[in-house]
Parts: structure tokens; C-alpha cells; sequence
């Protein structure tokens, strides 16, 4: 990592859901059982070296949790460019033949206000049909109010110099923004993407087993392969919730545009069948509950297997035996006739003939 690097961050977001929700079905019902939001949100980012030449900009569009659109400043013509296959269709030129220089201007222009404001060192989210606010390493310290017309600042450390964080976008200019432009655009993209952006795809899952010590093994709750992103995990002890003493780690990308996620919990040797995993998802009809499945006993099949190799080892030792003894018996008999036909031979002397 550079030294003194410097985030900057801009992202954007649109939430659709009663406009969209007959659109998104969840599998095995006739109809959602809530409305299902759809987000559209951008993504830039400034990162600074203490050099000139260390400097990166880039930008990720996003419906949902699927990159649709992106702009790098180390590709040879930095532009806004698809990253779908139905991003790339005849659609969006129709719809707009301007989208992709316009798009890719307007980042281009939040990417000069960053250069010009290098000492501004912040952070700014626009989500949920306009709010939109400012952070400094995590901590906020401006966001757009819920009528999208005034801003209200949040008391930060006092390193950070307030004037310079006051300079914020003009209120008015992004209300107009989200509730025109993006909400517009939301809609033709679940509209042209919806084979993909409107799926519904289960986890894969499973339950695995870990023994720590002595004392403590612990269960793992795994789910993979799911789309959208939004899954809860849950482990139960004889029915009841120990969301306390579970370890749960965030919904992780699993590269092939789908995610996984697992939640653990300790317990004592012997516990295991009191404790259930609880699994609901978009993708799923029902919730599911999982138990750990243990595997037949070592003991018994150590023990079959022991005795089937004894009685396999006894078969062959006394087929071995036997076939010696019984060439042992051949070799006797034969010397016994051959030892008796040289002594009848030894006994009978040739006798002249007589005259």
C-alpha cells in the first residue's frame, strides 16, 4: 500500500419497491410475500499516493449486487464501458445514443472536483431514493436530509477541517438526479437485464463439523452459490435463537456473479443433534433447518473391516497349509514306490538256464 494513501469514495443508490415488486417472484409462491427493493448504485473511487504518478480512478455501476457498467484511468482510453452482455445490446442507444459519453463525462467531472479538493480526503453515499451523506475514514460528517434539500453536519474529530467538508454538492442538483435520472434508468435496466438482475437462485447448503479440543467442537452452517446477496443465517439451540454465540461472516462474492456465507456456533462433544441451522432465502419456497449428519461409526467399521482381513488372512493361511501338506503327501508316496521297485530289483539275481 502507498504511504498517506488517500480514499475518496462516491457511490449512489436507487431503491425501487412497490413499482418493481410484481416483477421479482420468489420461487414456489404465486406472488411475493414482501415487495423486493432494487437498488442502482455508483461506485468512484480517488486513490492518492504522495506521488503524482500514484493515482487511480475508478467507477462500478451497480443494480443490486450484479456490476453492470465500469471506468478504470489505467485502461488505454478511460471510458465508461459495459460489463454484462446485455449492457452491450442495441438498447441503450436507442434509448439514449448519448448515455455512455454523457456517463462517462459526468464521472469525469467528479474525478476533477476530487483532484481539485485533494484535501477534502472524504467519502460520500447517495442511497435509498436520495439520502446522501459524507464520511471521513467511516465516521460521517454530512448527509443529505430526508426532504433532499439541506444538509446537516455531524460533529467529526477536530483534525478535520469543518470548511473544507462543508463543500458539498448542491442538494437540489442531486434530488433531481436520484428521483429523475436514476430511477428512469433502474427501470430500463430490470427491464433489459431482468434474466439475470430478477433471478432467484438457492443456496447450496450444508453442515460441517470441527472439533477444537477435548472440549469443543463447533458446527458450521454453510450456504453457497445463492443470489441476490440478502440471506440470514440462524442457529437454534432446542428451538431457541443463540444468536450471541454465533460467529457470522459477511455475505462474501463468490466470483461467478453468486455469494456464500456461513455462520458457526461451539459447543460441548455430544451436544451437536440439540443444535439446528435456519436458512431463508429469496430463492427458497421455505425456510430450510439443517442438522449435522454425523457419519457412520468409526468403531464398527474399523472392527468389520478387522475381522474380514483376520478371516481373509486365516482362509489363505490354511488353503497354504493344505496345498503343502497335500504336496507334501505326493513327494512321500512317490519316494516310498520308487525306494520299493530298487530293492525288489536288488532281490532277483539272473539264473543261467538250464541245460
Amino acid at each position: 500500500m502507498w504511504p498517506e494513501l488517500l480514499l475518496l469514495l462516491l457511490s449512489g443508490a436507487l431503491t425501487l419497491t412497490e413499482i418493481w415488486a410484481g416483477l421479482t417472484k420468489i420461487p414456489g409462491h404465486a406472488s411475493s410475500p414482501r415487495p423486493v427493493p432494487h437498488t442502482l448504485r455508483y461506485c468512484s473511487t480517488a486513490m492518492y499516493g504522495p506521488n503524482v504518478w500514484q493515482y487511480r480512478y475508478t467507477v462500478v455501476g451497480y443494480v443490486d449486487d450484479t456490476e453492470i457498467m465500469g471506468l478504470d484511468s489505467d485502461a488505454q482510453n478511460p471510458r465508461l464501458e459495459p460489463r454484462v452482455t446485455w449492457m452491450q445490446q442495441p438498447w441503450v442507444e436507442q434509448e439514449d445514443p448519448d448515455f455512455w459519453k454523457e456517463q462517462t463525462q459526468v464521472f469525469k467531472h467528479y474525478e476533477d472536483v476530487r483532484k481539485e479538493k485533494l484535501d477534502l480526503r472524504g467519502s460520500a453515499f447517495i442511497s435509498d431514493l436520495g439520502y446522501s451523506q459524507f464520511a471521513y475514514e467511516g465516521t460521517d460528517y454530512n448527509a443529505l436530509n430526508e426532504n433532499l434539500s439541506s444538509w446537516t453536519t455531524a460533529d467529526t474529530a477536530p483534525w478535520i477541517d469543518r470548511n473544507r467538508l462543508l463543500r458539498v454538492p448542491d442538494a437540489d442538483s442531486v434530488r433531481t438526479f436520484l428521483e429523475s435520472k436514476c430511477v428512469r434508468w433502474l427501470r430500463l435496466f430490470l427491464e433489459n437485464g431482468k434474466e439475470t438482475l430478477l433471478r432467484a437462485d438457492p443456496p447450496k447448503t450444508h453442515v460441517t463439523h470441527h472439533p477444537i479440543s477435548d472440549h469443543e467442537v463447533t458446527l458450521k452452517c454453510w450456504a453457497l452459490g445463492f443470489y441476490p446477496a440478502d440471506i440470514t443465517l440462524t442457529w437454534q439451540r432446542d428451538r431457541k435463537n443463540v444468536t450471541q454465540d454465533m460467529e457470522l461472516v459477511e455475505t462474501r462474492p463468490a466470483g461467478d456473479g453468486t455469494f456464500q456465507k456461513w455462520a458457526a456456533v461451539v459447543m460441548p462433544p455430544g451436544e451437536e443433534q440439540r443444535y439446528t441451522c435456519h436458512v431463508q432465502h429469496q430463492g427458497l419456497p421455505e425456510p430450510l433447518t439443517l442438522r449435522w449428519d454425523p457419519p457412520p461409526q468409526t468403531t464398527i467399521t474399523i472392527v468389520g473391516i478387522t475381522v474380514a482381513l483376520g478371516l481373509l488372512g486365516a482362509v489363505v493361511t490354511g488353503a497354504v497349509l493344505w496345498r503343502r501338506k497335500c504336496s507334501g503327501r505326493g513327494r512321500k508316496s512317490y519316494a516310498q514306490a520308487a525306494y520299493s521297485n530298487r530293492a525288489q530289483g536288488s532281490d532277483v539275481s539272473p539264473t543261467a538256464p538250464k541245460a
